[in-house]
């Protein structure tokens, strides 16, 4: 039987949440798994607007995306979240809210990502031009116990992906 699952890929801007979960969902679709992605910045377009980047804001907009994933989840679903997500308590609610979960830190130092930053976000955050930026004028609160850490900025993408494979095989997601 088909088990439901929300892996929650959290860290900073520019640390390859969006990619790896691009290639998860990939390599789950190949296995004819139901999979999707829930990315922090399309969220934000669709299901918050209005929101901003104030800590009750982003609480607000986890607390939005943890309610999606549990319903899918909760109907067979392997949920796959990007969002930078930076505080600990809203990560645990969403872990108590969804059940079925697995936090992915990908974990990639501040310099490498700022050098990875296309968008020129982090440029604006050290000008203050954009203010709460996480990592630069807000906190980002690294998770004490996650299922599994990626390290961004010493494995390729494809590797970090297939450890996530492996982990949610190894949970028994899917064989």
């Amino acid at each position: 039987m088909k088990r439901g699952v929300t892996v929650w890929f959290t860290g900073l801007s520019c640390s390859g949440k969006t990619t790896i979960s691009k290639l998860v969902e990939a390599g789950l679709r190949e296995r004819g798994l139901a999979v999707e992605v829930l990315d922090g910045d399309v969220v934000r377009q669709n299901l918050s607007q209005g929101l901003g980047f104030t800590k009750t804001d982003r609480d607000i907009n986890i607390q939005r995306i943890a309610f999606v994933s549990k319903l899918l989840t909760r109907n067979s679903v392997i949920t796959l979240v990007a969002a930078i997500s930076p505080y600990r308590e809203a990560r645990e609610l969403a872990r108590k809210e969804i059940g079925s979960f697995v936090e992915v830190y990908v974990k990639c130092p501040l310099d490498i990502c700022i050098t990875r930053d296309v968008k020129g976000l982090y440029r604006k955050a050290l000008e203050s031009s954009i203010p709460h930026f996480t990592g630069i004028s807000d906190p980002y609160e690294e998770p004490l116990e996650p299922e599994l850490i990626l390290y961004t900025d010493r494995e390729l993408p494809e590797e970090s992906a297939a450890k996530v494979l492996r982990r949610l095989q190894g949970l028994g997601y899917f064989s």
